[in-house]
């Protein structure tokens, strides 16, 4: 019986690898000749079925192969990912993780188990249990000011000695010298700083800077690939990956983050609320206000305390400040000088919707235009020229200037 008979009455079918020949009809081959040449009439008495089901076998192997290639490829991607401080920015960071396939476990000073639970994460009470998981990567999401806190209580010894260490914190120099003198020497280190939150990223990480430096990865080709997963998953998000040395990013950092978030916390001390005819500008101003508004103060804390930068960006924002408030009363007194010197008496009275000279208050001298006439003078205001300078003074010495 051939074998193509043989798989028409269900029996196994003999396949031969001598020539692609007869994985195509079949049949074996005869030994020392090539396949001869069938007639159409022929090649339907060998057996159409024994035909399919080796050709059907053939076109199912490669794609098996294929499909199992890529399935080891990506488990070999997908990390294990410990999450220090469960709070807002760690749950914001673990929820993305889960949907690429990471797993997630985490701890906190709180019981976070419910907000875990509900992300598809496993939280861990106890540092101890949470080590013994021995994840791949740990990053450190607590805050800037309680980090050295939390490196120095965490039982680093029950990790693997390869594990990968991340900090996320908004400032780079501090992690940085930390983890090289706290930390053992044969934990890779990788510092980062994903340059928006909760609130700016809310609905898309695309086009967000992530920064990071590689401070020290291990020679092994495991350590470096798994390196290179980490940052993939950012990238893979849409982030616009930054890579430079912590000193450039602080150093970056005390001029725009810094300033950015005193600007807003001054804005948002001001209570600014929309108007009937807002500018883009003040929009721009309003936004601005929320997006700092939801940070705790203990972060604008960190920026200033653990940037060695931020004291002089906050000089220069006070000296500018200054610099355009003496301007303007520097104009207000050559307005009002050229007025009173261009009459003939001491005093004048200004015509109706003109300057009034503002008086020596407590604080900083009132806008001209809010002061009301004096009494018994219904058209305009009575300027004196010694109240005039002695605003003038008083404004000379809250900015840091005598005339």
């Amino acid at each position: 019986m051939n074998s193509a008979a043989a798989a028409c009455r269900g029996l196994p079918a003999r396949r031969s690898l001598r020539t692609g020949m007869a994985a195509v009809s079949g049949c074996p081959l005869p030994r020392g000749r090539a396949g001869p040449r069938r007639s159409a009439a022929g090649q339907r008495r060998s057996g159409g079925c024994a035909r399919l089901r080796v050709e059907a076998l053939d076109a199912a192997m490669p794609f098996d192969y294929e499909s199992k290639m890529k399935e080891r490829m990506w488990k070999e991607k997908q990390l294990k990912v410990g999450i220090v401080g469960f709070g807002n920015f760690g749950q914001f960071i673990a929820k993305r993780l889960i949907t690429h396939g990471h797993r997630v476990i985490a701890t906190s000073r709180g019981d976070y188990t419910d907000a875990a639970t509900q992300i598809g994460a496993s939280f861990f009470g106890d540092p101890d249990d949470f080590c013994e998981e021995h994840p791949d990567v740990v990053i450190l999401c607590s805050s800037i000011i309680s980090t050295k806190a939390v490196v120095e209580s965490l039982p680093w010894a029950r990790l693997r000695r390869s594990t990968l260490v991340v900090d996320v914190l908004s400032v780079k120099e501090f992690p940085k010298q930390l983890f090289l003198h706290a930390l053992p020497r044969h934990f890779d280190l990788l510092c980062t700083h994903p340059m928006f939150g909760p609130d700016s990223g809310r609905d898309s990480w695309q086009g967000l800077t992530f920064m990071y430096e590689r401070v020290r990865v291990g020679p092994d080709r495991r350590r470096k690939e798994r390196c290179d997963a980490f940052l993939q998953f950012w990238e893979g998000e849409g982030c616009r990956m930054v890579e430079m040395t912590c000193e450039e990013h602080d150093r970056q950092a005390a001029s725009s983050q810094f300033i950015t978030h005193t600007v807003g916390r001054m804005l948002g001390q001001m209570e600014l609320a929309p108007t009937d005819i807002n500018t883009r500008g003040f929009e721009s101003l309003l936004s601005l206000v929320n997006n700092t508004k939801n940070d705790s103060f203990d972060l604008y804390y960190g920026l200033f305390m653990y940037n060695q930068n931020a004291t002089e960006e906050l000089e220069k924002l006070e000296m500018a400040f200054d610099s355009v408030k003496r301007r303007l009363f520097d104009e207000l007194h050559g307005v009002l000088r050229q007025q009173l010197f261009s009459t003939e008496k001491g005093s004048i009275g200004l015509a109706d919707g003109g300057l009034r000279a503002p008086p020596p208050t407590q604080g900083y001298p009132m806008a001209p235009q809010s002061l009301p006439p004096p009494a018994g003078d219904a058209g305009g205001a009575v300027v004196d020229v010694d109240a005039v300078d002695a605003a003038q003074d008083h404004a000379g010495r809250r900015t840091g200037r005598r005339r």
